[in-house]
């Protein structure tokens, strides 16, 4: 099978493995309502994934260094499956849904960076670049679906037929893996040890990407589980009337503006160098944290538009930090650093929603100060993460322009 043609199929198989991974914050409005659940409530069940995630990860990534990533990526894949199904079947208040959005936390766990690793042990050096960034734009395009694909079919029949149906497209994935991608030799055995994660934190360049990975997935995920409130809480405030561009339909245009916004940043921190891009991308997103709590609610267009503009610039350096992470890896220990990469960014992932969450409470509830206040904390997690990378100074990889 030819590399390109290999990377399509994992592709594919992602997006449908991914496309029920945000049913829950599509559908948080009507759940608030439904199970009387707190802003903070809300935010234990949309980071559960996240954290779920980031303790499961540091196993299953790792592991791909001993073992073939298409065992582990099945693997992955059923737990998705057993997460969706399990909302839809079993879910009926704040601890079950934190259950199963856990399950699926793990299930993320073992498609996502297992994917890459599938991908990044049958693709050359010149393609890997590039592979990543169509493997991190496969994962966005799936986030943009899912967000409509979930309001279209819980306003049809229910929200438990919007996780039956994420269950299904995770089934279909599952089978395309295990039909399409190839299987690997025994891998040969090796004197590292498979869980010293030692050298990986000593690599000063991977860190670096990953601290920023961290405080990028903190802010993404944050903006990612709270904007479809946001914009709905807005829509409320600010008239009567219903909203010309529905909240979920932002939301997906959103994830598929990221998406395209990350893979042309990749193509860009190769022209520029990836240091500059990451810095650029770090500022900028500083400043609409800054700005888009308090502006944003003025209006529903107004906060359309921040949404779509932080969006744009938080996506910009997404593909460029896993690219940089994966090229910044020693080849017999790049398993571990990507559990390592993955590890620091889930688990900034799981506090931003959190974190949201909780300020929103302390604030009082949805307001014009709470959500300048929770937007606020995010700016302020990025500027500490941009100091770190900065001081750990990162090399860009073989064939971006020098920063």
């Amino acid at each position: 099978m030819s590399p390109a043609r290999l990377v399509f199929l994992i592709c594919t198989a992602q997006v449908l493995a991914q496309i029920g991974a945000n049913t829950w914050p599509a559908l948080l409005p009507s759940f608030v309502e439904l199970w009387a659940l707190s802003n903070s409530e809300a935010g234990w069940i949309t980071g559960i994934m996240y954290a779920a995630y980031t303790l499961s990860v540091p196993i299953l990534v790792t592991s791909t260094d001993r073992f073939d990533p298409k065992r582990v990526y099945l693997l992955g894949v059923g737990f998705t499956v057993v997460g969706h199904f399990g909302f839809a079947l079993f879910a009926d208040g704040f601890w079950t849904a934190l259950v199963f959005r856990a399950i699926a936390g793990v299930g993320w766990a073992g498609t996502y960076m297992t994917g890459l690793k599938l991908l990044a042990d049958r693709v050359d050096g010149r393609l890997l670049s590039r592979a990543t960034a169509g493997h991190a734009a496969s994962i966005g395009i799936a986030g943009g679906i899912s967000f409509v694909f979930a309001d279209m079919i819980a306003a049809a029949g229910g929200w438990r037929y919007a996780f039956h149906a994420a269950g299904v497209c995770a089934i279909a994935a599952w089978f395309i893996a295990y039909l399409a991608a190839p299987w690997q030799e025994p891998k040969p055995k090796s004197s590292a040890k498979l869980f010293d994660f030692g050298p990986v934190f000593r690599n000063r360049s991977a860190l670096a990407y990953g601290i920023a990975y961290c405080v990028h997935t903190w802010e993404m995920n944050a903006l990612r589980g709270w904007a479809v409130a946001f914009l709905a809480w807005v829509a409320f405030t600010s008239g009567p009337e219903d909203p010309w561009f529905a909240p979920t339909a932002v939301a997906m245009t959103m994830a598929l503006v990221g998406t395209g916004v990350s893979v042309f940043g990749n193509e860009l921190s190769i022209r520029l160098g990836r240091q500059r891009l990451v810095a650029l991308a770090m500022g900028l997103s500083i400043i609409c944290g800054l700005t888009i709590g308090w502006f944003g609610s003025y209006s529903y267009g107004l906060a359309v538009t921040f949404v779509l503009g932080y969006a744009a610039v938080i996506w910009l350096d997404s593909s460029s930090l896993t690219a940089g992470a994966a090229g910044a890896a020693e080849p017999s220990r790049r398993g571990a650093t990507l559990a390592v990469h993955s590890m620091l960014g889930y688990g900034g992932g799981f506090l931003g929603p959190l974190a949201v969450g909780f300020t929103l409470d302390a604030a009082g509830g949805m307001s014009q100060i709470g959500w300048a206040l929770a937007f606020g904390g995010l700016a302020i997690a990025m500027i500490a993460g941009r100091i770190a990378f900065m001081m750990l100074r990162p090399r860009d990889l073989d064939g971006d322009r020098a920063g």
